[in-house]
């Protein structure tokens, strides 16, 4: 029982630190998530997206939440905060932030992107050259639905993003599966199916165990899965907050 346990927290933690990046509709809103291990409640997340203004500069702030509940917090302990600032026009991002608590283990790393000489500053770091158009985890998939014309990407299509989580820079090779019609507690949509392709490992069944299924319309995440070798973690959208 507590490998399965075991397993559940890894995997919980990967929709986290690696792609778990809602696409909200509209400014200034917050959606709360249910994230389950076939039956079992084993933690909450929380997506914020509002205006805002940096350097003189219209953006956009995203904000993620996420941490274990229940028995699962008793073993774990997992409260992970991802932030990221991004110009309202290009979508690339100014500032991440990565602020991860797991057990007794702490990593916390701030990110300021200088797009013009394609450089960064990393407070882990220090300064450095990075990939053009280079962006953060947390804004790769918003990203991506406002740059690229969903709608024109064949089955099977795959997007190179240059992408940074934490300290480590990364191509993402994400790739557009299909279309699927999906039902949750909040209604049902017509979404995009996306599956960021990611190394098998001991944990996951195949590269493409990681899913993204996102509302063609409203551009949020109705559904995400990972499907382990030990069974199928969900993150369901329970509600939705217009500010």
């Amino acid at each position: 029982m507590r490998n399965i346990y075991r397993f559940k927290v890894i995997a919980f933690g990967l929709l986290f630190q690696s792609f778990f990046s809602p696409l909200l509709a509209g400014n200034n809103m917050k959606i709360i998530y249910n994230i389950k291990y076939g039956f079992v409640n084993g933690g909450k997340a929380m997506v914020e997206k509002r205006d805002t203004v940096y350097g003189g500069k219209k953006c956009i702030y995203y904000r993620l939440e996420g941490n274990t509940t229940g028995l699962t917090d008793k073993i774990f302990k997992v409260h992970d905060t991802y932030e990221s600032i991004v110009d309202a026009r290009t979508h690339l991002p100014y500032l991440a932030v990565r602020n991860v608590k797991e057990k007794s283990y702490r990593y916390y790393n701030k990110v300021f992107f200088y797009h013009q000489n394609d450089s960064i500053f990393s407070e882990r770091t220090g300064g450095m050259k990075v990939p053009p158009q280079l962006i953060d985890i947390l804004s790769a998939f918003f990203y991506m639905v406002n740059v690229y014309d969903m709608d024109t990407l064949k089955e099977g299509y795959s997007l190179i993003l240059p992408t940074i989580n934490g300290h480590d820079i990364q191509k993402m090779k994400v790739k557009y599966v299909n279309n699927e019609i999906i039902q949750t507690d909040i209604g049902s949509s017509l979404c995009y199916v996306i599956a960021p392709e990611m190394k098998k490992g001991k944990l996951l069944k195949n590269s493409s165990s990681l899913k993204f299924y996102i509302a063609q319309n409203e551009k949020i995440p109705y559904q995400i899965e990972i499907e382990t070798k030990v069974g199928k973690i969900e993150a369901m959208p329970i509600e939705i907050i217009k500010n």
